[in-house]
């Protein structure tokens, strides 16, 4: 089963327009200078974060953000299990390393965990677990 999904970053893109906002109709001053200088690391932000899209073939998982920004692989010989996962609210969004190994996610809660032969493990935000899961246990002993 060949799998390739691109799941729209709502809750980043919505995060980072409401900042902006915030940046814009700030006070002047001072600070406002500094919430410039913010919102021109924002926008940038927003757009590389905006999708995530996560392939599954015969031979790699792959994955990576808006444009192609921090494309990953892995090579489905080295998955041992996988399961679909809640992750708590406060994992956040984006690329963080949390007690369950690296989350790459852009919106939303579910995840599909994914369980290394080394043990090491990492979790792949997705509005579609179920569909996920069922193209990479085609590949998991």
């Amino acid at each position: 089963m060949t799998y390739k999904h691109t799941q729209p970053g709502t809750w980043i893109l919505i995060f980072f327009a409401a900042a902006a906002l915030l940046i814009i109709f700030s006070q002047g001053g001072v600070a406002a200078n500094a919430s410039w200088i913010a919102l021109v690391i924002l926008v940038p932000a927003s757009l590389l974060f905006s999708s995530q899209t996560i392939a599954v073939d015969n031979e790699f998982v792959t994955w990576h953000f808006s444009f192609g920004f921090w494309k990953k692989q892995l090579p489905v010989s080295d998955i041992a299990a996988v399961s679909v996962v809640r992750n708590k609210w406060y994992f956040g969004l984006g690329i963080r390393f949390t007690p369950h190994g690296w989350l790459y996610a852009v919106s939303g809660l579910d995840a599909v965990e994914v369980t290394r032969k080394d043990g090491s493990r990492l979790r792949l935000g997705t509005d579609e677990p179920q569909t996920l899961l069922a193209a990479l246990q085609q590949h998991v002993p």
